[in-house]
């Protein structure tokens, strides 16, 4: 802030001593006759008046340069901040959208692997468990085998002695 408000009184103290420069030349620059050179005191209101204008004019100049340095830092300031908000944002933006970029490549990665050996675990997994559940059916169905032959054989030993006393009663009955 300070190093504008400096950069601003440079400039009005320039265009100030301009601006005197300027209406002290052209006074003496307008004030010279060239016909009559040794004559100066023939027009002197004329130079007067010239003379007052030209001090118009520098007055009316410095507080052109002031208005205008006023103007042109404020519309700098102005440009600047706008310019700057606008390379904030695009950068900003920029790598927001290279993050994000960045992200959606680390992101698909890793639930590639993660699908990958997700993929393996669970084929494992189901292969392990399906051959439990067949190792399963197999002592399941080897158990029911033995279970059904045993009591076939039960059953038919029980049956024969049952129908061997039954025989045996009924022949002596009859």
């Amino acid at each position: 802030m300070k190093t504008n408000l400096r950069r601003q009184d440079n400039f009005i103290d320039i265009t100030k001593y301009l601006s005197i420069y300027l209406s002290i030349y052209l006074s003496i620059y307008l004030s010279i006759d060239k016909r009559s050179i040794f004559n100066l005191t023939c027009n002197i209101p004329v130079y007067l008046s010239i003379f007052s204008f030209l001090i118009y004019l520098s007055i009316f100049s410095y507080f052109l340069s002031i208005y205008l340095s006023i103007y042109l830092s404020i519309y700098l300031s102005i440009y600047i901040y706008i310019y700057i908000y606008i390379y904030i944002s695009i950068l900003i933006s920029i790598y927001l959208s290279i993050y994000l970029f960045l992200f959606l490549i680390y992101l698909s990665i890793y639930l590639s692997i993660y699908s990958y050996f997700l993929s393996i675990y669970l084929s494992i997994y189901l292969s392990i468990y399906s051959y439990f559940l067949l190792s399963i059916h197999i002592y399941l169905s080897i158990y029911l085998s033995f279970f059904i032959s045993y009591l076939s054989i039960y059953l038919s030993i029980y049956l024969s002695i049952y129908l061997s006393i039954f025989s045996y009663f009924l022949s002596i009955y009859l």
